[in-house]
């Protein structure tokens, strides 16, 4: 049976975790009463803003994902929208007719792949961005080689990012990204299988068929 190991820190039955990165969470003093509607992509977004504040949750929300909106739910947050692509560019595009005359905040990362501000600027969305978390590599991981034939599950950019800051790649070894945007950030000498959706298991799936 081939070694499986999922970048993040979600925990699976016969799959070992490499926690490549870490979340920071940014603590901001953010006035809500100014806006209609908060755009959330990420569940870690969620869980800074909820970190360091309760007003969020008076806010109608507009989760990328139904992952994202279970966890502002489970926050007792108000889900207006779950997108239906899982995707940022496209995410934005559907979006567009439901934020038409509202004030809307952006929760982020300091650093994100998609042009999903751009895109609802361009077509007149009134919408302010917050980065309120960051992805930093893992310094404390120790270095180590891996099994012959191992499969590594990659769930964001930064996962890739930081995997061959720390580690080697070999040529028996097979990714699993999450979606095509990860892809985009792998090297040329990787092969690699792409998640039938955006979702980790649905990867996790995809690993143990492999």
């Amino acid at each position: 049976m081939k070694k499986i190991y999922l970048l993040n820190n979600l925990s699976f039955n016969n799959i070992e975790n490499l926690e490549v990165f870490k979340i920071r969470y940014i603590k901001k003093d953010i006035d809500f009463s100014k806006y209609d509607a908060i755009i959330f992509t990420s569940k870690n977004a969620v869980y800074s803003i909820d970190s360091f504040s309760s007003d969020w949750k008076k806010i109608p929300c507009y989760a990328i994902a139904p992952k994202t909106a279970k966890i502002i739910e489970s926050l007792n947050g108000k889900v207006e929208y779950i997108g239906k692509s899982g995707h940022g560019n496209d995410y934005a595009k559907e979006l567009i007719n439901h934020l038409e005359n509202k004030k809307t905040l952006y929760l982020r990362a300091s650093k994100t792949v998609s042009n999903l501000i751009s895109i609802l600027k361009e077509n007149k969305i009134n919408i302010d961005d917050e980065i309120i978390y960051e992805t930093i590599c893992n310094d404390e991981l120790k270095k180590r080689d891996f099994e012959l034939n191992s499969i590594f599950i990659f769930t964001s950019p930064s996962s890739v990012e930081c995997f061959f800051k720390k580690f080697n790649w070999h040529d028996s070894f097979t990714a699993i990204v999450i979606g095509n945007t990860t892809a985009k950030f792998l090297p040329n000498e990787v092969d690699f299988f792409v998640s039938s959706s955006t979702s980790v298991e649905e990867c996790v799936k995809l690993a143990q068929k492999l």
